[in-house]
């Protein structure tokens, strides 16, 4: 196990981002966590007022 400012990398997937989406290139497929060492988060207009309004901005599909 590696430890990366304060992420943990196990078995080829970061404990400390979460991720459901299996159409993406980076997720662990056989658990449910992201394989990236850190994420972008990115929103929709000038302003995010809910989680509607944000999105994974390091996404890309398989």
């Amino acid at each position: 196990m590696t430890t990366h400012n304060k992420q943990q990398i196990h078995n080829g997937h970061n404990d400390s981002i979460g991720c459901v989406v299996d159409e993406c290139k980076y997720h662990a497929q056989n658990v449910d966590y992201c394989t990236l060492q850190q994420i972008k988060i990115v929103k929709h207009g000038s302003s995010a007022n809910s989680m509607q309004a944000t999105d994974c901005g390091s996404f890309e599909a398989i």
